[in-house]
């Protein structure tokens, strides 16, 4: 059964059957509530990051460098990486999906900004994105960040477990939340992207009280694991 370990803001891990390692918008070095720094982070496998902001990308050149995992992201911020040094790279974009070896990871619209953390130039700016990701028998859905959008609808029925900001001021707020919930009706939700500073500072526990009956919602502390499936 695949582990999914929350890390604080939009970081997480994701541990699968067949042992492959997954980092999701890595940013433990400068986070204010990580369970962990990026150097106590094990080996990896991949790094998925849904778009270049430091709170989603700031650890991910080091990470690849040290352990070798393969960045996955836009096209522009796997071309910034590979200006770094990083080799180990796969390059995708809105709409398009892959059959990794571990499973099938689609890249869904985000509604956010594009600035790529570290890159100088300005030239690798891109647009933001989620993560739908099909994985031992489960449908994961990382919406970044985003606000509500329409195109949520078309995500209906195909997910069991998302991942949806709740923060407000720089995403969707709680109530936006609870729509992109009706939205895609996933069977369990767990709120991200809040109580990191104090712009998005939520109550989770309000959320889940919003949400009532639509969904499970778990509320993950960092360094907590939740079991898929």
């Amino acid at each position: 059964m695949a582990k999914l370990t929350f890390h604080g803001q939009s970081t997480f891990t994701l541990e699968l059957n067949d042992g492959t390692r997954i980092v999701i918008d890595p940013w433990f070095d400068e986070n204010p509530v990580a369970d962990r720094t990026a150097d106590e982070v094990g080996d990896l496998d991949y790094i998925f990051c849904t778009h270049g902001h430091f709170d989603h990308f700031a650890d991910a050149i080091s990470l690849a460098k040290r352990t070798g995992a393969t960045l996955v992201s836009t096209f522009e911020i796997v071309s910034f990486a590979q200006t770094q040094g990083i080799e180990n790279a796969h390059p995708m974009h809105i709409g398009g999906g892959f059959h990794f070896p571990f499973g099938y990871v689609k890249m869904t619209p985000a509604l956010h900004g594009g600035q790529v953390a570290g890159d100088e130039t300005g030239k690798f700016s891109t647009v933001p994105a989620g993560f739908l990701m099909n994985v031992d028998g489960q449908r994961l859905y990382h919406a970044g960040d985003t606000s509500l959008m329409m195109d949520m609808q078309l995500l209906n029925g195909q997910v069991d477990v998302a991942l949806l900001p709740i923060g407000d001021n720089f995403t969707m707020g709680p109530d936006d939340a609870v729509r992109a919930v009706d939205f895609i009706e996933p069977k369990v939700v767990v709120p991200i992207h809040y109580n990191t500073f104090e712009l998005i500072e939520q109550d989770p526990e309000e959320f889940r009280s919003k949400v009532g009956g639509r969904a499970k919602v778990e509320i993950l502390q960092p360094g907590d694991t939740l079991q898929l499936g």
